[in-house]
Formats: structure tokens, sequence, C-alpha cells
């Protein structure tokens, strides 16, 4: 099968090109700026700095933010989205990471960090961090 060329080995105009993304980039002036000290000052051991959280879904006001790892999921909803359609009572479930990671129940939802450790620990994962929120009004099998 024919495939492209590695881009750290032959990239733009066929020379070595190295790929990273926006995250990163967009983050790195403050870090030089204020030191890494400072930037992994947020979050917990082995998963410090910061991150940026896409939530959609049953939420009162979906968003991207930009947040510390380690916050509390329920925290992230309650205050960057207005909380969950009909309340914290009506969640069904959260696919933390991204289609690609688990679904977690309401009842991990109440306590889990979002960081790599926490959402491992728990059976998920935080993948892209699109957070998708979804009420008791949905059937995820359907």
């Amino acid at each position: 099968r024919l495939k492209p060329p590695f881009p750290a080995a032959v990239g733009l105009y066929g020379c070595p090109t190295t790929v990273t993304n926006v995250e990163t980039v967009s983050v790195s002036p403050t870090i030089l700026r204020r030191g890494p000290e400072w930037f992994s000052s947020f979050g917990r051991k082995g998963n410090a700095g910061t991150k940026l959280f896409c939530i959609s879904g049953h939420v009162n006001r979906p968003c991207t933010v930009e947040e510390e790892m380690s916050i509390p999921l329920k925290q992230l909803i309650e205050t960057h989205c207005g909380g969950v359609r009909g309340g914290w009572d009506n969640l069904l479930a959260i696919i933390p990471g991204g289609s690609s990671v688990p679904m977690l129940p309401k009842s991990i939802c109440d306590d889990v960090l979002m960081d790599f450790d926490a959402l491992k620990a728990v059976q998920s994962g935080l993948g892209t961090a699109a957070v998708i929120v979804m009420d008791k009004s949905t059937d995820p099998i359907d």
C-alpha cells in the first residue's frame, strides 16, 4: 500500500517538518513568559497544566474552555456550561474525551477528576477532551 511520507522526514516543501497541535502552540508563549513552574502549578502531579475542554450535548451553555487539568467533572460542567439541562440529577452519562473513549455513568461523574490518570482509573480516558453530556432523555443504544 502506498503511504504518505512521515512529516518528520519529508514534510512541507520536501523538508523535515515538525507537526504539533494548536493547543501546544497557543500556550507555548505564555509558558515561556511565565515559566514552566507556573504552568505545572495547575492540576496534580503527572497531570499538570491546562487543557482545552469542548463541552457539548445536554448542557445549558455548550462551550470550549481552557481549564486546569484535574478539575472535577461536575465543577467543569456547572461552572462553564450552567449545568446539565434539567439539573445534575437529570444526568445519564458523559463521554469525557470524545467518541473514542468509554462513557461514564452519573455515579462516576459525581466525583471524577478530568485528567489522564483519574479517567484511566475508571476505565475511560481524556482523549481529545471533547466532553459529550447526555441527559436521561438519551438512549445510548439507539
